[in-house]
């Protein structure tokens, strides 16, 4: 269940890429304007529904939340984690009357600031220095969103589940900067991400561990080379 809580400042959202560059005062400035709410969620709370209509994006403050998809046979497929400091539901909060086509669903307890941004547009029209500097890091997040993605094309292109795996683990480890990482799913939420089979995946998982590919606990993996 949700709890909410008015009461918000600038310390817990400075330095999230939507508000990077901008000095406390134009944040608290931004948050007052843009009527933020804080609210708390359980794991697995639905935070947004398919066919909701928004007007707000979410930041996570804590937590995560993961964006998903269900045909109507019940099928689901993850199309993102998103994590501390990061937002959602920026494209559907701009567009007037634009009904999601997915699930945002606590992905853990977390925390979540909602902002009202359906008169951003306007206030950056007027030259207000916070809105400018608000709308060129929501159009920044909008790129990196579209990244995204494209990521999540290029890891289910391939057919076979091998190769899919490769591919969303080699990535992962360019983004880390090391064969060492964490990734933010577990199990189930990988295979639906990669849309193959939780049985047929774990059963790819114990091939790559014995012959050496990768050394994996839970969500924390390593990457071997043939020399390790």
């Amino acid at each position: 269940m949700e709890k909410e809580d008015d009461d918000m400042d600038a310390a817990p959202v400075q330095g999230t890429p939507l508000f990077r560059g901008m000095e406390p005062a134009s944040i608290d400035r931004a948050l007052s304007a843009l009527f933020a709410q804080e609210r708390r969620y359980r794991k697995q709370d639905l935070i947004l529904g398919v066919g909701t209509i928004t007007d707000r994006i979410g930041i996570v403050l804590e937590g995560s939340v993961t964006i998903e998809s269900r045909d109507v046979w019940g099928n689901r497929t993850i199309l993102g984690s998103i994590g501390p400091k990061n937002a959602f539901a920026e494209s559907y909060a701009l567009l007037e009357n634009e009904p999601l086509l997915v699930d945002v669903r606590a992905n853990e307890d977390c925390r979540v600031l909602f902002l009202r941004v359906g008169a951003l547009g306007r206030l950056a029209k007027e030259r207000q220095p916070w809105a400018i500097a608000l709308e060129n890091n929501l159009l920044m997040d909008s790129a990196r969103k579209n990244l995204m993605l494209s990521r999540k094309s290029f890891f289910t292109a391939p057919k076979g589940i091998r190769a899919r795996v490769m591919a969303y683990l080699n990535a992962q480890a360019v983004q880390a900067g090391s064969t060492s990482f964490s990734i933010p799913f577990d199990r189930q939420q990988l295979a639906d991400y990669l849309n193959v089979d939780r049985s047929a995946l774990s059963k790819e998982l114990g091939r790559m561990r014995r012959e050496g590919l990768i050394v994996c606990r839970k969500n924390l993996f390593t990457l071997l080379t043939p020399e390790e």
